[in-house]
C-alpha cells in the first residue's frame, strides 16, 4: 500500500509538470508545422540546405574507379573524373562536328614532320617505307599551374615539405587533406616527358605500353633499362635521371615526340589522359612508405592543371569535384555549328569557364532509385533505363522518339546520338574449349553467334535503341557498310531488304558438325557447360541472365554466370581465366583503327596487358592491320578493312552484339548540354541555374501532411481507452 501511494504521488507529478510545459507552448505542435512547412529545403533532400543556391552539379555513379592514375586508366567510368582534373596538349572542339581537334595546353596542334634516313623532311605522301621517323613538336603555354598539392609544399628555405616521410609523420594521416601544407609550381615541358617515361615503368601497368612501345623511339629499350633498374632499387625511381632517345626537351615548355614509323592516329592519342602531364614530385611523394596503405596514391588522390580537382574520394558513397583555384583564364568556344547558335549553345561565348564550383557524384548501384532522384530533381541528367524507358520516350507514328507529356510538363529535355560503340560479348580465345583457330572451336563459336538473338535483346532490354553489329565498326567510323555488302554471312543472310538472322536449325547442324549435337560432347560425353564472366549484378541485371541462358540452351549448352565487380572482373581479364565475357568499347577518337586495334595480336591482354580482351591473334591480320593503320580514308584502305572485316568475322572471337543509340535527359536548368562522343573533359562547358532548380525542386517535392494527420488521430484514438483507465485508476489510488 505505501508502494502503491508512492507510485500514485510520482505519477500525479510527473502528469503535473507535462500539463505545465503544455499550458505554456499550447500551440508546440502548430509551430512545429509552421517551421517545417517554412523550410527552404524539401524534407527528402539528400544535399545539406546551405548548397540549394549555390552552382553545384549533381551526377551518379555505379562502380568505384579503381584507377584515377591517368597512365593506368583506360575505363569510361574513370574518366567521368580524369578529363575533369588532367590536361593532355590538345582536345576535342566541344561544339564542331565533324570532331575537330584543338589546342589545349598546346599553343598549337602538333602537325607531323616526316624525315628519311639522312634526315630530309618528306612530304606527308611519301611511301610508308621511305619514312625513318615522324616528329611530334608541341609546344606549351606558360603560366599554366597544377592545383594544390602537398607534394609541391615547401618550407621557408625553398625544401619540399613531404619528401622525406617517416612512419611518425605519417602517425596522423589517413588522407590527403590531412597535410597541413599545400603548393603549386608552373606546368613545364618536361612533365609531359615524365609522363610518356611512366607507360614503361615496370611498377606501373599502362594498357597502352605494348602499343606505344611499338612506335615511340626507344620506349621499348627505355622500358627494359627500368626493368633491370627496379630489380636493384626498389625505391622511388627518378625517371628524369634515365633518358628516353624518341622524347626530347627542346626549352622549358617545347618538346618533341619521336616516331619510328608513320602511323597518323597518334595525334588523337595527345588529346587522351595517357598524355596528361605527372610532375616528378609527385610521383615522388606518392612512392613513399606507408602512404599506399593508407590508399594515398595517385590511384586514389590525382594531381593536375585542369578546371577541377578530387576534394572527395569515398567511393562507398561520393566522389567530390571542386574548383581548381589555380586554374587559368579559358573561355568558352566562339564558333559551333549552325545550329548551334539558334539553341542556345553559343550563349556563354568567350565567357571564362568553369561555370560551376563543384561536382558532386553519388553511388548508386541500382537504376530506379536513380530515375527516381533524377525525377525529384536531385540529379541534373539521367540517362534512360528500360524500366522507365515508357515513362520518358514514346515513338510517334513515324519512328521519331518524343519525350512523354510527363517529362514535357517537368520541362525535361530529350538527346539523342547515334554512338561510336559496340557492346559484345567475347570468347576468349586463349581457352582450351571456345578458344583457338581449330574447326571444332569456330563452328561453336559460330552457333552460339546464330543462337544469341540480338534483334530480341535489343527489343527487350534497350527499348529498340541499337543495331545489331555485323563486325567491330559502329556507324560513323569510315569502313562502316550498312547495306547487304555489309552483313556478317557467317551470322545473317539477305532478305526482302534487310539482314535477317540465320535459323537455330542451322546453328544445331554447326553444333553437330563441331562435336556437340544437343549439347553433348562426344569426347566426353557431357552436357557442355560454358562460363560467363560478367561485372554486371544486382536484381536489375536477372532478367538479361536469364535471357542469355535462354539463348545458350537453344542449343544444349548450360550457361554458368560468373557475376563480379568491376575491378575483380579486370583482374580475371589481365590474367585470362575469363571464358567468356561481355565488355564494350567507345570510340577514342573516330578511326576505324581504334576499333581494330581491339583485336590486333600484340595487343593481347593476357601477353601484353593491351586491349585485346578476346586475345585474339592471327598473322593476316595484323599484317592487314599494320599496312592499313597508317593509310588516308581511301578506297584502297577500305578494301583492306573488308579484309580485316571477313576475316574477324569467320574466326568470330567476338559474338558481335549490337551498336547503341544513346538517349539522355537532363533538366532545363541543366545548360549547354550537346553530346560529345570523342571528348572526356566536358564539365568545364556546362551552366547550372540553382535558383530554377531550387524553385522546380520545391514544387517537386511538397510534403504531403494527410498521412501524418490520420496516424495523428490514430494514436490519440488507440491512446484514449488507455489514458481514461489511467486517469479511473489515478482517482481511486487518491480515494
Amino acid at each position: 500500500r505505501v508502494y502503491n501511494g508512492l507510485v500514485a504521488r510520482k505519477l500525479i507529478k510527473i502528469k503535473n509538470q507535462l500539463i505545465l510545459k503544455t499550458s505554456r507552448s499550447p500551440y508546440l505542435l502548430m509551430w512545429i508545422s509552421l517551421f517545417c512547412i517554412s523550410c527552404d529545403s524539401s524534407w527528402n533532400n539528400p544535399y545539406p540546405r546551405q548548397e540549394s543556391s549555390q552552382s553545384v552539379y549533381y551526377d551518379s555513379f555505379s562502380e568505384r574507379p579503381k584507377h584515377l592514375d591517368p597512365v593506368s586508366s583506360y575505363s569510361s567510368n574513370e574518366y567521368v573524373f580524369l578529363g575533369q582534373i588532367y590536361e593532355p596538349p590538345i582536345q576535342y572542339h566541344f561544339l564542331k562536328r565533324p570532331y575537330e581537334l584543338i589546342p589545349l595546353t598546346a599553343t598549337y596542334l602538333p602537325i607531323a614532320t616526316y624525315l628519311d634516313k639522312n634526315g630530309e623532311e618528306l612530304s606527308e605522301d611519301s611511301n610508308p617505307e621511305d619514312i625513318d621517323s615522324v616528329k611530334y613538336r608541341i609546344k606549351i603555354k606558360s603560366g599554366i599551374l597544377f592545383q594544390p598539392h602537398p607534394a609541391f609544399a615547401k618550407d621557408e628555405n625553398n625544401n619540399y615539405i613531404y619528401h622525406n616521410l617517416d612512419s611518425a609523420d605519417l602517425k596522423n594521416v589517413n588522407m590527403l587533406s590531412d597535410f597541413d601544407n599545400t603548393g603549386t609550381r608552373e606546368l613545364l615541358a618536361n612533365d609531359y616527358i615524365y609522363q610518356i617515361k611512366r607507360m614503361a615503368h615496370p611498377r606501373i601497368h599502362s594498357p597502352i605500353a605494348g602499343l606505344m612501345e611499338k612506335y615511340i623511339l626507344g620506349l621499348d629499350d627505355f622500358s627494359t633499362t627500368l626493368k633491370n633498374t627496379s630489380k636493384s632499387k626498389k625505391s622511388f625511381i627518378n625517371l628524369n635521371d634515365y633518358p628516353l632517345s624518341g622524347v626530347r626537351l627542346i626549352d622549358k615548355y617545347t618538346f618533341e615526340i619521336v616516331l619510328k614509323e608513320k602511323y597518323p592516329q597518334f595525334i588523337y592519342w595527345l588529346s587522351m589522359s595517357f598524355f596528361s602531364p605527372m610532375p616528378w614530385e609527385a610521383d615522388l611523394f606518392y612512392s613513399q612508405e606507408g602512404l599506399a596503405e593508407k590508399n594515398i596514391s595517385l590511384d586514389w588522390y590525382p594531381v593536375g592543371t585542369g578546371p577541377f580537382m578530387l576534394t572527395e574520394n569515398n567511393p562507398n558513397r561520393r566522389m567530390v569535384l571542386e574548383r581548381n583555384p589555380n586554374f587559368r583564364d579559358e573561355t568558352y568556344p566562339i564558333d559551333g555549328e549552325d545550329a548551334d547558335l539558334n539553341s542556345g549553345l553559343l550563349n556563354d561565348a568567350g565567357k571564362k569557364m568553369p561555370f560551376i564550383d563543384k561536382a558532386i557524384y553519388s553511388l548508386e548501384k541500382e537504376s530506379i532509385p536513380a530515375w527516381n532522384k533524377f525525377l525529384q530533381g536531385y540529379y541534373d541528367t539521367s540517362g534512360i533505363v528500360s524500366d522507365s524507358f515508357d515513362q520518358a520516350v514514346q515513338f510517334s507514328a513515324q519512328g521519331d522518339a518524343q519525350l512523354t507529356e510527363e517529362m514535357l510538363q517537368k520541362g525535361i529535355r530529350l538527346l539523342t546520338a547515334t554512338t561510336t560503340s559496340t557492346y559484345y560479348m567475347g570468347f576468349n580465345m586463349a581457352d582450351d574449349l571456345v578458344g583457338g583457330d581449330n574447326e571444332r572451336a569456330r563452328l561453336l563459336r559460330h552457333a552460339i553467334s546464330i543462337a544469341v538473338d540480338y534483334e530480341e535483346y535489343i527489343s527487350i532490354f534497350a527499348n529498340g535503341r541499337g543495331k545489331p553489329a555485323q563486325g567491330p565498326i559502329p556507324p560513323g567510323i569510315f569502313g562502316h557498310i550498312s547495306d547487304e555488302a555489309g552483313i556478317n554471312p557467317y551470322i545473317y543472310h539477305w532478305e526482302n531488304n534487310r539482314a535477317v538472322r540465320h535459323s537455330i536449325e542451322l546453328a544445331k547442324e554447326l553444333m553437330q558438325k563441331a562435336g556437340y549435337e544437343n549439347g553433348i560432347s562426344d569426347t566426353t560425353g557431357k552436357p557442355l557447360v560454358l562460363n560467363l564472366d560478367t561485372p554486371a549484378a544486382g536484381p536489375g541485371s536477372k532478367a538479361a541472365f536469364d535471357w542469355l541462358r535462354k539463348q545458350f540452351s537453344k542449343l544444349g549448352i548450360n550457361l554458368v554466370i560468373r557475376a563480379t565487380d568491376y575491378n575483380r572482373f579486370q583482374e580475371k581479364m589481365r590474367k585470362g581465366t575469363a571464358q567468356i565475357f561481355q565488355w564494350g568499347w567507345n570510340a577514342d577518337y573516330p578511326d576505324p583503327e581504334n576499333f581494330f586495334f581491339l583485336l590486333y595480336g600484340p595487343n593481347a591482354k593476357i601477353d601484353h596487358n593491351g586491349e585485346n580482351a578476346a586475345n585474339y591473334k592471327n598473322e593476316k591480320f595484323d599484317l592487314l592491320f599494320d599496312q592499313m593503320k597508317s593509310m588516308k580514308n581511301s578506297r584502297n584502305r577500305q578494301k583492306l578493312i573488308d579484309q580485316m572485316v571477313e576475316l574477324v568475322r569467320y574466326d568470330a572471337p567476338w559474338l558481335w552484339g549490337y551498336h547503341p543509340v544513346g538517349f539522355s535527359l537532363h533538366h532545363a536548368w541543366y545548360k549547354n548540354a550537346k553530346p560529345n562522343l570523342m571528348a572526356n573533359n566536358t564539365l568545364k562547358y556546362k551552366r547550372i541555374n540553382p535558383e530554377l532548380r531550387k524553385e522546380k525542386r520545391a514544387v517537386w517535392n511538397k510534403p504531403i501532411w494527410w498521412p501524418i494527420v490520420v496516424i495523428f488521430i490514430a494514436v490519440i484514438i488507440v491512446l484514449l481507452p488507455a489514458f481514461i483507465a489511467y486517469r479511473r485508476k489515478e482517482s481511486e489510488l487518491i480515494r
